[in-house]
């Protein structure tokens, strides 16, 4: 294997996303240590200054300018698609800070047999941990959450798609799917599963990409002895992200399960939103006239869906 072909590329969607760009940039030589890497940013038509950051700090990083806001999973394959010979990609949000060490122990796990994804231990700013493993969605684990709440269901054996309990956090393991910020695919991986699903837009284009790798034969390998911060989004408090979230959730299950059980996956999904409307959250009052909305259940997720 040439030098090239034993890099790993790392590739980052970003969207006006100048303010965070320069901690990230900063933390790749020590997250990567010794392993050789190759930069790639893939630009949804930010508005801020986000490619000229990156130029600057990162001279000999390859930018690829999508013309639009295209969607994470895009932005993600179109990096990709822009990148020289690898064996792993190393997916990041433009707001996550690697800690040292954490792709070479995250490559060590990608060694093991059977392993195609492997993700590392997140905190968020305040160095809390962030629970990040899911496990892939039913009509009992959407009912529980509606209920129960996700933390609290995730803590009662596998009830919860959220995984909550601590000790799941303390050693290594496979997980369904893992939130998309930090994931390591081998290039193996990458060639078995194909490209990340570019109709989400945004949210479960990668519990979509790890499900298919599962299917696929290939784990989900969750390594606590690696470790990142992703400072995360507003997702969970705007009125215009959350919906789309909750919808894609939606559009998700439908692909893999069909539309009977779709139909009481649905119907969870509006008891959890409607129990959270009525107590006046507005992000889940967006997402319940979105669930209840024929023309926004059909629409093509994208900028324009997002209103």
């Amino acid at each position: 294997m040439s030098a090239a072909e034993d890099s790993v590329l790392v590739a980052v969607v970003a969207y006006n996303s100048a303010p965070v760009l320069p901690d990230l940039i900063a933390s790749l030589p020590a997250g990567l240590g010794p392993v050789p890497w190759q930069l790639v940013v893939a630009d949804n038509d930010s508005r801020d200054d986000s490619v000229a950051v990156v130029r600057r700090l990162a001279p000999e990083a390859v930018v690829v300018p999508m013309g639009r806001n295209a969607g994470y999973a895009a932005g993600i394959n179109a990096a990709v698609a822009a990148g020289g010979p690898h064996r792993a990609v190393l997916v990041l949000n433009p707001d996550v800070r690697l800690e040292p060490g954490c792709v070479p122990t995250l490559l060590a796990a990608l060694r093991e047999p059977g392993v195609g994804i492997a993700v590392p231990l997140l905190r968020d700013a305040h160095g809390v941990r962030i629970d990040s493993l899911r496990r892939e969605p039913s009509v009992r684990r959407a009912l529980a959450d509606a209920v129960l709440g996700a933390d609290r269901a995730g803590r009662l054996g596998r009830l919860g798609e959220v995984v909550s309990a601590d000790a799941a956090y303390r050693h290594a393991c496979d997980t369904d799917w893992a939130e998309g910020s930090t994931q390591l695919v081998s290039a193996a991986c990458w060639a078995r599963v194909g490209p990340w699903d570019e109709s989400f837009f945004l949210y479960s284009e990668e519990a979509d990409f790890d499900l298919r790798a599962r299917d696929a034969g290939l784990a989900t390998r969750f390594v606590p002895t690696a470790a990142a911060v992703h400072l995360e989004g507003d997702s969970a408090a705007s009125p215009r992200l959350w919906p789309l979230l909750v919808v894609n959730r939606v559009r998700l299950f439908r692909r893999r399960r069909g539309l009977p059980a779709t139909v009481l996956f649905w119907a969870a999904v509006v008891l959890r939103e409607g129990s959270r409307a009525s107590l006046g959250r507005r992000p889940s009052r967006a997402a319940l006239r979105a669930l209840l909305d024929p023309a926004r259940l059909r629409a093509a997720p994208g900028p324009g869906w997002l209103g």
